[in-house]
């Protein structure tokens, strides 16, 4: 199993944006081979930001990879440009984790 998280710090104020923006979002994970679940993940808040995860389990790291070579993932980041850029406080992190037992 293989676990891809993209961490984003969300100004205060514009958490239901970012939220709304997953919630409408066409992922296309659905059609893609080696795809097991997402989560949009709420964590902790300081005065500045919210702390969001994008949280994917894949079969694989070689299938989570096929992904990001994919038509599938290019549709899905077609919009990316167009969001508000004011919600966030920097770039998402990108943190990978393999299944060790």
């Amino acid at each position: 199993m293989f676990l891809a998280m993209n961490r984003f710090r969300i100004a205060r104020g514009h958490e239901e944006t970012f939220i709304e923006l997953w919630r409408n979002r066409e992922s296309h994970l659905d059609q893609v081979p080696g795809f097991l679940r997402f989560h949009l993940l709420k964590g902790p808040e300081t005065e500045e930001y919210t702390l969001f995860s994008s949280f994917s389990e894949w079969e694989s790291e070689q299938a989570f990879e096929d992904w990001t070579r994919s038509e599938a993932f290019r549709a899905a980041h077609a919009n990316a440009g167009s969001t508000p850029r004011e919600i966030y406080l920097g770039p998402p992190e990108l943190e990978c984790f393999s299944s060790v037992i």
